[in-house]
Order: structure tokens, then C-alpha cells, then sequence
């Protein structure tokens, strides 16, 4: 009898979590695990390669163990996790030779600047959709290819592997069998060719980065590999599959049953990203990047982003660092003591600005500070920064052409009502919030649950289902002048002299 669940496995940048789904479409068990960054030095971000594969595996022993499942029970594997981060390993030992590198590491800011004063920036521009950057991977590679002793000879002798957390996690899946990757995960390379989805062999020798090195690509839903025998309970008389893999902003996009040009989500995590379903073909507009969305088949759909660094951590440094709460939960009754924000803006960019200003020297700051300023200012004014940035990236794809009629939203930091209506009105759209708002692990479920047969890809619309909207009840000029009043505190914060950044 074939097996009737899927096994979603979602890994982020400080946890992972394994949701196993029945053939309904329902989740039966999961179970999580944190993993702790590194900082080996000022602002290097570095995690344990052996953390990204263990706290998976235990996640994946407890879900099965929970719902009482064997290996004859999973029909097949979804696979979604944080894209930037790069792992390199040695292909005979499965041994990385470093720790893996995260998305938002700045160790790499040397290598940038040498490839922007060749004249590269435009290279990465028109080539790749995305950025010459510290936060995308090739600079990254080239960091490990070049302080990394050896690695650079054993990556021309074919030793060596590398790649974003989900081919370091389908490689331990598959027992070392596999080493692909899909189109939304490359994408945030800088190394894919957007408009072919396909590994820039030119860019690459441009960067003297092995092409030896990068994963076969494939689509999104392809026959990535067979789970290894040692990973799931018990045996299973036919193998259990790996039939989609996404990126986890793009699973969420396809969670959130964006499946039309137009369509658009912000997800509200530890960062915030807006994405925006383009439709057939790249579009690459100022301030934003252009990624693929999704391979289905032979069909690619594209995607426009803007990453905010800061999002749902804003709130989190509220917790744990001003020590204005003791739970995120006591958050909006906060900010609720007070009509508006008494004229503060908080710009939290505690590891600089990314979309759509990519400006990563700036540094976070409050504005707007009287002796009648309390606690619950600055509360409301950072829940606030996290709807102002929305607005920002919002303003880009408008001004690119994409009409936007209404905006759905997931992630944790959703549930704060407050947040949610500012959104609304500062946008002047309905702002959509759906029941479940763990939309990314569902979405990778959901396309791997395409191949087994359980549902087709059009399904996961009319599963979708809104538990709230929020409609804007602010006044045009209101909302104006606070938007103002964010852009000027943005650029205040930006001419900050550098001794002050």
C-alpha cells in the first residue's frame, strides 16, 4: 500500500521543523529544534554545517514518532529552507571544510568591493536579477575558494561540493547521492542566469568560481533523490522520494496560493520579505531583486523581491534587549496604550538597509525622542517600522509596473492585530491574513504532495482560506505625512557622519 503522508522539512536561520501532512492536506504531527548562530568575529555570521543536518533529523525521528509512522507511510519529501547560507563539503567524506557562511555575514564585503571596482555591479545586475552583494552566496564561494587552505585545488580536482541549505540537507537526505538544486534556491546564487535559469558559466569564470563546484540543476518538483535507509523509521518495500524543493520566500509564496501574475505576500519572520508573482518572465526593476519563483515541468514563473533585514527581530530586540516586554505577546497592548507614534520613528537597521535601498553602512536609529516620549512610543514605532518598510519595497513594485490590489501576510509577528491594520493603512490596500500563517512549510507540502498524486497545484487556491482582512481606515493625507515622516527619519539615519555609524 502506498504510503498516504508527506514529510515537510522547513529550516530557517535559527530553526528547523519537520510537519508531516496526510493526503488531505492536514497536518498530523511536527516538531522543531533552534540552531545557534556563530560570530567568530565583528560582523561575521557563520553556523554549524552539522547543526543544519541534525536538528532536521531529530525533527524527523520526533514527527514520525508522534504520529506513529514508519517509512511505508511517507509517499514522499518536501524540502524548504533559508537560501543565502553556503556549504562546502568534500564529496568522498561528506565533511564541510568550513562552517557555513549565513546570508547575512559581511565577511565577504572585501570580495564585493573588488568586484564592484571591475565593473561587475552591472554584470550582476542584468545577468542574475539580484545584486553584487554581500547577502547573496558567490561572494561566499569566492571567500571560502580563497581563505580556506586548500580548498581552492581540491575544488579544480572535483573534491569538493557546494551548496545553499537545501542541497547540504538533500546531499545527508540521500546518503551522499545527490547533489541538485532547483531554480528559486540558485537564483539567490548570483551565479544563475535568470533569464535562461541556468548556472552562468561566463559569470562564473568571471569570478574564477569552478563550475565543477555548483549542483545540477533541476526543476522544482523533479525526482531529487531516494531518502537514505538510516533517516526514516523502519523500512519501506519501495523508496521514499524528494519530489519538491523551493526556497523557503518562494514556498511561501506558493503556501500563500500566489499562483497569478500580480498576486503578492509579505512574510513577517526574522526578516521581512515581499514577493510578488511576475508571471512568465523576469522583471528586473530598481531596488528590488528578480528571482524564479518556481520550476514546474518545464514552466518557469518569476518572482519580485524586497528583503527587509529586520522584521519580526525588531520585535524580538524590543524583548530581549530594551527589556520593554517579557514576551513578544505583551507587544501590541503596548503600543495600544497610544493613538499614534508621538512623532518616533524607529529605523532598525541593525545590520543596515536592504531593499530597496542596499545601503548596508547604515546604522539603526530612534528618532523623534522628547521628554514626553515613554515606552509605549517606541513600541509603537517599531511595530510601525515594519509596516514603513513594506511600503518602501510596495512603492518599488508599483513604480515597476505591478498593480497590487491587496496584500497577504504570514509569519508570527501577523498575529499583532495592530501591525496588521497599520499595514493596511499606511498601504491604503487591504491587507489579507489567512487562517494558518506557517505558510512556507505548507507551501513546500503542498508541491511535493503534487508528484505523489495527491492534489493538483491550482488545489492549494481553494484551500486557502482568509481569517481575517483589514481595510484601511486612515485618511490619504494622514497616511502621507506619517510615510513622509519615515523617509525623512531614513535618510537622517543615512547621513549619519561614519563616526556615528
Amino acid at each position: 500500500m502506498p504510503g498516504r503522508y508527506i514529510l515537510a522539512l522547513d529550516e530557517g536561520s535559527s530553526s528547523a521543523r519537520a510537519v508531516i501532512f496526510d493526503d488531505t492536506g492536514n497536518p498530523v504531527s511536527e516538531a522543531s529544534r533552534t540552531i545557534d548562530a556563530l560570530f567568530p568575529h565583528p560582523g561575521w555570521v557563520e553556523l554549524r554545517p552539522e547543526d543544519l543536518w541534525n536538528a532536521p533529523r531529530e525533527c524527523i525521528a520526533e514527527a514520525m514518532h508522534v504520529a506513529n509512522l514508519t517509512a511505508t507511510d511517507i509517499a514522499a519529501v518536501g524540502v524548504t529552507t533559508h537560501r543565502e547560507t553556503i556549504v562546502m563539503w568534500d564529496r568522498a567524506t561528506g565533511k564541510p571544510v568550513h562552517n557555513a557562511i549565513m546570508w547575512m555575514s559581511k565577511q565577504t564585503d572585501d570580495i564585493i568591493r573588488e568586484w564592484s571596482q571591475r565593473g561587475l555591479d552591472d554584470e550582476f545586475r542584468q545577468r542574475t536579477g539580484v545584486r553584487n552583494d554581500s547577502y547573496f552566496s558567490a561572494g561566499k564561494i569566492a571567500w571560502l575558494l580563497r581563505n580556506v587552505p586548500g580548498v581552492r585545488e581540491r575544488a579544480e580536482r572535483g573534491e569538493l561540493a557546494i551548496g545553499t541549505p537545501d542541497v547540504w540537507m538533500l546531499w545527508n537526505l540521500t546518503g551522499g547521492t545527490a547533489h541538485r538544486i532547483e531554480p528559486s534556491a540558485a537564483s539567490r546564487t548570483a551565479l544563475l542566469n535568470v533569464h535562461r535559469a541556468e548556472w552562468d558559466a561566463d559569470l562564473c569564470a568571471m569570478l574564477d568560481i569552478p563550475l565543477g563546484l555548483l549542483p545540477e540543476l533541476v526543476s522544482s518538483d523533479a525526482h531529487f533523490g531516494d531518502v537514505g535507509p538510516d533517516v526514516l523509521p523502519g523500512r519501506s518495500s519501495t523508496p521514499v522520494p524528494v519530489t519538491a524543493i523551493l526556497g523557503d520566500q518562494m514556498a511561501g509564496l506558493f503556501g500563500q496560493a500566489c499562483l497569478d501574475a500580480g498576486s503578492t505576500k509579505n512574510t513577517f519572520g526574522t526578516a521581512g520579505v515581499l514577493t510578488a508573482n511576475v508571471g512568465g518572465a523576469p522583471a528586473i526593476m530598481d531596488g528590488m531583486s528578480s528571482s524564479v519563483a518556481w520550476k514546474i515541468g518545464s514552466d518557469v514563473t518569476y518572482e519580485a523581491e524586497g528583503v527587509v533585514f529586520h522584521s519580526g527581530q525588531t520585535i524580538q530586540w524590543m524583548r530581549d534587549k530594551l527589556h520593554l516586554v517579557s514576551s513578544a505577546d505583551e507587544i501590541e497592548p503596548l503600543a495600544s496604550r497610544v493613538a499614534d507614534n508621538g512623532g518616533v520613528y524607529v529605523v532598525p537597521a541593525f545590520a543596515g538597509l536592504c531593499d530597496p535601498y542596499w545601503d548596508r553602512d547604515v546604522r539603526a536609529a530612534i528618532m523623534g525622542l522628547t521628554l514626553a516620549t515613554g515606552a509605549e512610543h517606541i513600541a509603537r514605532a517599531s511595530i510601525e517600522s515594519l509596516a514603513y518598510q513594506t511600503r518602501d519595497n510596495v512603492e518599488r513594485l508599483v513604480a515597476g509596473g505591478i498593480d497590487i490590489p491587496q496584500l497577504r501576510v504570514d509569519g508570527g509577528a501577523t498575529r499583532n492585530n495592530l501591525l496588521c491594520q497599520f499595514q493596511s493603512d499606511i498601504l491604503g490596500i487591504p491587507v489579507a491574513r489567512p487562517v494558518g500563517l506557517e505558510r512556507t512549510v505548507l507551501g513546500i507540502a503542498h508541491l511535493a504532495g503534487v508528484r505523489a498524486g495527491f492534489w493538483g497545484v491550482r488545489d492549494i487556491a481553494d484551500r486557502w482560506s482568509l481569517e481575517r482582512l483589514f481595510e484601511p481606515v486612515m485618511s490619504a493625507d494622514q497616511r502621507e505625512a506619517l510615510y513622509e515622516g519615515w523617509q525623512n527619519a531614513v535618510s537622517a539615519a543615512r547621513s549619519l557622519p561614519p563616526a556615528l555609524r
